[in-house]
């Protein structure tokens, strides 16, 4: 983090995560891994079980995950990505951001504990919308109605909104 730790960009709002989440039709899990004890796999395995986005798994070292070929990299997918889920540990953040662009995706979101305040504005001025330390599966089940506000699941199932 610059600024001696604190935080000074803003990213989208909750309804702008929402409406970002509803535009995409792809998206990339970059350091996408087939252990299921990474948060990767229980992303991807989510995604994958419970929604419509075509995803396309980005790791250069594992062939397959959950039954789809990986890519080595952005460059090689099929198509540009909607949203570019980043599992990258800090210091790779650049470079992932550097294919993101090449690859056209239109959005870099950086998982839950990801937060590189020089990456998202190297991003933005590259007209992609920021996501940072957020998890793609806890905000699209969030906006969805299966977890709650903080992100946990209630066991509630209502139409009624909860307080």
């Amino acid at each position: 983090m610059s600024n001696n730790g604190i935080r000074t960009w803003e990213g989208p709002s909750a309804p702008e995560r929402l409406n970002l989440l509803r535009q995409a039709k792809t998206i990339a899990i970059v350091g996408a891994s087939d252990k299921p004890s990474r948060a990767s796999y229980f992303v991807a395995s989510y995604l994958k079980s419970s929604t419509k986005y075509r995803l396309f798994f980005v790791n250069p070292v594992v062939k397959e995950i959950l039954g789809q070929p990986t890519y080595a990299s952005l460059a090689d997918l099929p198509e540009s990505p909607d949203i570019v889920d980043v599992f990258r540990k800090h210091d790779d953040l650049p470079g992932v951001l550097e294919e993101a662009v090449a690859a056209d995706a239109k959005t870099l979101w950086l998982q839950l504990g990801s937060w590189h305040e020089e990456v998202a504005r190297s991003a933005q001025e590259a007209g992609l919308n920021v996501v940072m330390d957020r998890c793609v599966k806890i905000e699209h089940a969030r906006f969805h109605g299966g977890l709650h506000l903080a992100g946990f699941n209630t066991g509630v199932i209502s139409s009624k909104r909860q307080i």
